[in-house]
């Protein structure tokens, strides 16, 4: 199964509320499925809402400049060892949407992942 599609969907055949095998780098690891009935009577098996959490939850290791032509997954492959995790970028520095992050000159928050404790504040590393 190639489509990405369809393994997509082979993935939402959970029950719902049950939690999706999604891998731990994932921004939707351990978050539940829930359920929608169509009129028509189709049963289509969806993740719920993921909260991102507020950036004071994460514990700041370094701040990364921007340099032009770097993208998101550029630096979390730098700095991370995963361009995959460069949604706990956007999570540790309340950005929606990576394109927040890629401005020339804007200072990223390094962090751990929420919820760790640890590292001293206002550490750099450019």
């Amino acid at each position: 199964m190639s489509d990405p599609a369809q393994m997509l969907q082979a993935m939402l055949q959970p029950a719902q509320g049950s939690v999706l095998r999604f891998p731990p780098t994932s921004r939707y690891h351990g978050v539940a499925t829930t359920t929608m009935e169509f009129p028509d009577g189709r049963v289509v098996v969806h993740l719920k809402r993921r909260l991102v959490p507020q950036p004071e939850r994460f514990a700041t290791l370094a701040e990364y400049l921007v340099t032009e032509g770097e993208r998101l997954d550029h630096i979390a492959a730098k700095q991370l060892g995963d361009p995959e995790l460069f949604w706990r970028l956007c999570d540790a520095n309340g950005a929606l949407r990576p394109a927040e992050l890629e401005i020339v000159g804007r200072r990223v928050r390094i962090a751990l992942p929420e919820g760790i404790p640890g590292a001293a504040e206002g550490a750099s590393n450019a």
